[in-house]
């Protein structure tokens, strides 16, 4: 599992971290009850706090995407095939949202940008 820390952007290491674990089992590079790294051992790896990584892995359990067993380590949970059309859904409109604010500063017209997707659809 490769995790990269980007110290330059503005977003929080543990969201980085919880990130990229969390692309990592949606697109299936990390599969069901693939073992993760012990979060000492991740905190190790990446030069960051333990509480860090903690906050991370304790985001991705509370969302489902982890689970725990006492002694043995976290690992991927099950994919919950709803959880996942949320996310997608959630990751679908901020697109939009953004899609609307460069339209908007172009001066674009809702049939322009109607029109915009309906030609992209069809390709």
């Amino acid at each position: 599992m490769n995790i990269y820390i980007d110290n330059k952007t503005g977003t929080p290491i543990y969201d980085q971290i919880y990130t990229q674990i969390k692309n990592q089992i949606i697109s299936g590079k990390l599969a069901e009850d693939d073992p993760l790294p012990s979060i000492r051992n991740l905190a190790k790896d990446l030069k960051i706090s333990v509480i860090t990584t903690k906050r991370a892995y304790e985001e991705l359990e509370r969302e489902g995407f982890i689970y725990t067993l006492q002694g043995k380590g976290c690992f991927v949970a099950k994919k919950n095939v709803e959880l996942l059309r949320e996310e997608n859904l959630k990751s679908i409109e901020e697109h939009i949202q953004e899609i609307r604010k460069i339209a908007a500063a172009e001066n674009l017209s809702n049939n322009e940008l109607l029109e915009i997707f309906r030609i992209n659809l069809e390709e």
